[in-house]
């Protein structure tokens, strides 16, 4: 898991599966909840809440494992049961930078 880098990322709908293509996670703030969106071992992705630590330490799972970006992106998770997507125009996303 990476850290929130503080500058937001400036990304539009469009280039969002490019950039988790690339870049493997991002974070992304919206309704005063904080998500990590993220691949796990580049077969699976899922959302994962940062206000919530398991066992080890990691963000907590709030969706299912799915295997295409495409799935993910459109994947209902959380409380309100909204897709990625759906949630889009009101999110504000990060860069999950390497810890120093």
């Amino acid at each position: 898991m990476g850290m929130k880098a503080e500058e937001k990322l400036e990304i539009a709908a469009d280039d969002l599966k490019t950039y988790l293509h690339a870049n493997h996670s991002i974070y992304m703030d919206v309704n005063g909840e904080s998500y990590y969106l993220t691949d796990a071992n580049d077969r699976y992705w899922r959302v994962q809440d940062t206000s919530k630590m398991n066992e080890k330490n990691h963000y907590t799972d709030c969706s299912e494992l799915v295997p295409t970006l495409s799935e993910f992106l459109s994947l209902p998770f959380g409380e309100a049961n909204k897709c990625i997507m759906d949630l889009f125009d009101e999110a504000e996303f990060y860069a999950s930078t390497k810890p120093e």
